[in-house]
Formats: structure tokens, sequence, C-alpha cells
């Protein structure tokens, strides 16, 4: 069932996709030979032929070559429910047709290949309208300050509305402990909040060492006490803790929900002594000690987080600020990632995207259906925006590495050799087809260990 979710998912953004460039190719008078979900041979093709509507089943690619065919935009579905195509006359060989993609001036060429990212944007825009619709908008609203910590020492309080962490504005709660994983903070950093409707400035020491444990969970009263993930080589991992365990009592505090754990580890304030969990694995309960490591660590040390339910205005524009959350957010990660901040570890392919999809249906089912369907949206808009994003790329075999071609030519007032421009693609290609390789083998390995 993850599998059939997550391969669901994925069709409706690369169908999404390929619609942008579809869309586009037909507004600019560009010949699609064949707009496609799913890759392999075909399992229905549809066609209007002389003014007819054909289907066929298990259509053949010599069918298009015949004349009533070849004209004419075919439609398929085809049998492995991976990807999917939009194919333009011109598109990848030289063409002298009057409606081939190479034949089409820069301008027209550029908006077919950056349709597709974008409309990926366009996606996750939708279904985060829908989301916030039924859950309200995330406020970036003090919620919870952890005594002796940053935010606490500061003067920052429960209620207070976060406006600004170092002159970025600050829309939804996530952007506040996302800012410290992907910025480079230094020793200090002003935070705007928003209190009794009058703003103030706090200067804010962001170092901490703290004991940390290695596990992460739903920070949330109406999320399960599950673990999600254990952090490799963590005191917990080390002690015995896995992916999927369900707390029941740290040192014999009983703990039901996510924030549960959050509040009893805040309770406890271990300073490196030994910790006694109590875990449901399987149906059986196992009880592990766990001495957590010290760590030196950037943080606020607070929880900022307030669904609040807003009008169909204010939905429209946080739900732009909700895309606007993962593009800064995927392009923060790309840039750790290549500070060497993040290893390759740490990405994530198809397989680990099941892996996460399955995790996230399992801990919302006893929420009922309606949570169970808002949580695939989150998914869906996630994946839909680091996709756009990902495409924009200046990668050869990506739309942007296209883009950049395109952006060439029209500087230099002449285009590139397509021979070469093709020779290049295709090295960005199976680099790529490598790098997914050794992604899919550490997703792999993650869910075996």
């Amino acid at each position: 069932m993850n599998i059939l979710i997550a391969l669901i998912i994925f069709s409706v953004i690369v169908l999404f996709h390929e619609f942008g460039h579809f869309l586009f190719a037909k507004l600019n008078g560009i010949g699609v030979i064949e707009f496609s979900l799913g890759m392999g041979p075909r399992i229905i093709t549809y066609a209007k032929v002389n003014g007819k509507s054909k289907l066929i089943f298990f259509c053949s690619s010599k069918r298009f070559e015949e004349e009533k065919w070849e004209e004419v935009t075919k439609y398929s579905w085809k049998i492995l429910p991976l990807g999917g195509s939009c194919a333009m006359v011109g598109e990848d060989t030289d063409s002298d047709a009057p409606n081939a993609f190479n034949k089409k001036g820069v301008w027209a060429r550029f908006q077919v290949v950056f349709a597709g990212p974008f409309f990926n944007l366009i996606l996750a825009f939708i279904f985060s309208i829908i989301i916030i619709f039924n859950t309200g908008v995330d406020l970036p609203k003090v919620a919870y300050v952890v005594e002796n910590q940053p935010a606490y020492n500061a003067g920052i309080k429960e209620g207070d509305l976060i406006k600004k962490i170092n002159k970025t504005n600050i829309h939804i709660g996530r952007e506040v402990s996302t800012y410290f994983s992907i910025n480079n903070v230094g020793d200090s950093v002003d935070v705007v909040v928003e209190r009794d409707g009058k703003l103030k400035t706090f200067e804010v020491d962001p170092n901490y060492e703290r004991y940390v444990f290695g596990i992460n969970y739903t920070d949330s009263e109406t999320s399960p006490a599950k673990i999600s993930q254990v952090v490799e080589g963590s005191a917990a991992d080390k002690a015995g803790i896995k992916d999927g365990d369900i707390v029941k009592s740290i040192n014999d505090i009983e703990v039901k929900s996510g924030s549960g754990i959050r509040e009893t580890l805040d309770k406890i304030n271990s300073q490196g002594e030994e910790t006694t969990f109590v875990v449901e694995r399987n149906g059986k309960e196992k009880t592990l000690e766990v001495t957590p490591k010290k760590e030196k660590s950037k943080t606020l040390g607070l929880l900022a987080t307030s669904n609040t339910k807003v009008g169909i205005l204010k939905n429209i524009g946080y739900s732009a600020y909700e895309v606007k959350y993962w593009v800064v957010t995927t392009v923060g990660s790309l840039k750790q990632l290549i500070m060497g901040k993040v290893s390759l570890n740490d990405m994530s392919g198809p397989v680990g995207i099941v892996d996460m999809v399955g995790d996230s249906v399992e801990e919302s089912k006893s929420y009922g259906i309606k949570t169970v369907l808002l949580n695939i949206l989150y998914m869906a808009v996630l994946l839909s925006a680091n996709l756009g994003v990902m495409n924009l790329l200046p990668i050869p075999a990506l739309d942007g590495g296209r883009l950049v071609f395109i952006i060439i030519e029209a500087i230099r007032r002449k285009p590139i050799d397509p021979d070469k421009e093709g020779y290049v693609h295709f090295g960005g290609f199976v680099a790529l087809m490598i790098l997914m390789v050794v992604i899919m083998f550490n997703d792999i390995m993650k869910i075996i260990r």
C-alpha cells in the first residue's frame, strides 16, 4: 500500500511537471509527438485522427510513423509507473519542420523548458491551499521556551510572535528551526518579536552546549510518541533504540505523545546522566539505558508554532510562503551539501521517499482518513517543491542545464552545436544515474539497519 501511495504521488507530480512543458509547447506552436505517463511499453494510447477519437491498446511506435498518426498528439499510459514525458518535434534531433522545438525562438524555448519546474511549484501551492484551509496557518508564535537556553536567557517569552531573525522575515513556525540548519550563524543573532502589539528586538547568543540522545520524533500533542529516526552513531543508536520504537516512559515518567518526549526530557534536564527509556517494539516492551552525548549547537531553545485558521486571502498568501519555505530549505540544504556540512547519506531517493511516505501514513492512521490524506498532501508539497528546485539547477540533462544553453545562445546570438550540447547532456545524465544508484544504496542500507 505504501508503495502504491508513493507511486500515485510521484505520478501526479511528474504528470503536472510534464503538463507544464506540454501546455507551453502548444501555446508556442511546437508540435507534441506524445504526452505520456510512465515508461516502457504503452498500455493505452489515445489520439484524434482525422477528427475521430482513437483508443488503442499496446500501441507500437511504428504506428506513430503512419501518415494519419504522424501529425497528431498521442496521449499514452505506459506500463512502468515511473516518470513521464512530453516528446516534442525537434526536441532532441534536428528537424526542418516549422513546428519543431529547435526552429522556435529563444524566448519560446525558454518558456517551454522553464514551465515544467514552475508547474511543480504551482502544484505545491495548490496543495498548500488545501492543507492550510483544513489545518490553519503554522504561525511562528512561541509556545514553549526551554529554561536556561539562549531565548530564555535573552528574555524571549511564550506568546511572542517571531517576525525576523537577522533581517530574514519569518512567516511560518518551521522557519525558526530551519534557519539554524541552513544558515551559517555567528555568535549573535537579532530576533525581532511582536509582543502586545509592539515590536521588540533581542540580541541572542545562539551557542549552546547540550546533551543529546540522537532521536527524532514529531513534536506534537496529537502525534504518537514514536521515534521516526535514530541518528547513526548517537547515544540512542549505541543503546539499541531503533526507528519506529514507541516510547512508553522515560525515567519512570509516562509518555503519551511526541511532545511528551520533549517535555519529559526537558523536565529531566539530563546533564549527561544515564537515562532509562522504556520502548515498545513489535508488541514487546524493552528497557534501554541511554547516556546522552555532550554536543555544541546553535539554537534559540524554543518551540514556535501555533496553528491558526485564516481567511481565504491570507490562506493564499501563506500558501505562497509555504512554497517559499520549501524552496529556501532545498536551496539551503544544497549549500550545506556543497560545503560538506551534510553528506550524501542525509539525502533520500525513491526508496527512502517510499519509506518516509509509509511512516507518515502509519503515524496518522489512528487519527482518521482526513489526517492521512492531509499528510499525503504535505508529502506531495515537499516533493513537488523539491523537484521544481532541483530541476532548475544548472546541471546537464536537467531543465536547468537546458536553460543555461538557451541563455548562452541568447547572449552569443547563435546556437551551440547540437551534437556538443547532446554530449554534455548525456554526460550529465550518466552522472545523475550514478548519483541515484549511490543514494538508493544508502536508502536500502538505512532500512536494513
